[in-house]
């Protein structure tokens, strides 16, 4: 816990972040494909930082991948995108695959932070969950740029405050979480240098 706090600190702080540019509309004012820039770039920045930071890189390296996985209990979200499609609020073009897609990730999630207290101990329950729900993400995240590219109105409240927590916090750490469990999958495919016979 002493170890991981420092990183439950900087995501507080860019909640916090994430929170003000919501509540102060500045997120809302983005006009696509801004806001699919915002989530690039983030995404980039935490991809970058875990494998350059060498503190953060070795505590990515060895964490447990339970908190990682439950985190994505967030994105039950998607069951207020299927309300607001329903509502004629949100594109139902992106609203309906995307809404369900985040609910069987979201469950798979579930399931795995409950009854697996290291989801490592099943590599092959883990490497499936990890590719459904990277591959749900990314076809989020591209649908909504091109629906909003040609109809801004239809996804304008995605980007209000609250749900704007959505494309600038939940996002960009669900993506760079899938990014760290196939990085944290594939290393331990590659024996260390000591294991090697020569």
């Amino acid at each position: 816990m002493r170890r991981s706090g420092p990183f439950l600190i900087a995501m507080l702080v860019w909640f916090a972040l994430a929170c003000a540019a919501g509540a102060s509309g500045r997120v809302a004012a983005l006009a696509p494909p801004l806001p699919q820039v915002v989530i690039a770039a983030s995404t980039l920045v935490l991809v970058l930082a875990g494998a350059l930071l060498p503190g953060l890189r070795d505590w990515l390296a060895h964490v447990n991948l339970r908190g990682f996985v439950a985190f994505h209990v967030t994105r039950f979200v998607g069951i207020a995108f299927l309300l607001m499609s329903a509502r004629g609020e949100l594109n139902r073009e992106w609203a309906l695959p995307a809404g369900w897609g985040d609910i069987v990730a979201a469950t798979g999630a579930l399931l795995i932070a409950v009854f697996l207290r290291d989801p490592e101990s099943q590599p092959g329950l883990l490497r499936v969950w990890n590719l459904v729900g990277f591959v749900d993400i990314l076809m989020v995240v591209g649908t909504a740029a091109r629906t909003g590219m040609r109809d801004p109105a239809s996804m304008a409240p995605l980007f209000r405050f609250p749900m704007s927590l959505v494309p600038t916090f939940l996002v960009p750490l669900i993506i760079a979480s899938h990014v760290l469990v196939y990085a944290r999958r594939w290393s331990t495919r590659i024996p260390a240098p000591s294991a090697v016979r020569p």
